[in-house]
């Protein structure tokens, strides 16, 4: 009987995006939680700055890839 050959395993690239916005709305509903922001100004603040480090980070990271 023949042995297999095994295929190297793929690897896919990270989604930089998704895992800061996944993180970023963790930390955000511990903070509500645990009401450490209280001022809905500051939350919205926190959530739009977050968002656009995520989107900076992702493009950097596609332009490093060369895509």
């Amino acid at each position: 009987m023949p042995r297999e050959v095994e295929r190297p395993r793929q690897l896919h690239r990270t989604d930089w995006m998704a895992l800061l916005s996944g993180v970023l709305f963790v930390v955000v509903g511990i903070l509500i939680v645990t009401r450490a922001i209280r001022d809905p100004l500051v939350l919205i603040g926190v959530t739009v700055l977050g968002l656009a480090f995520a989107g900076l980070v992702a493009i950097v990271a596609r332009a490093v890839r060369g895509k």
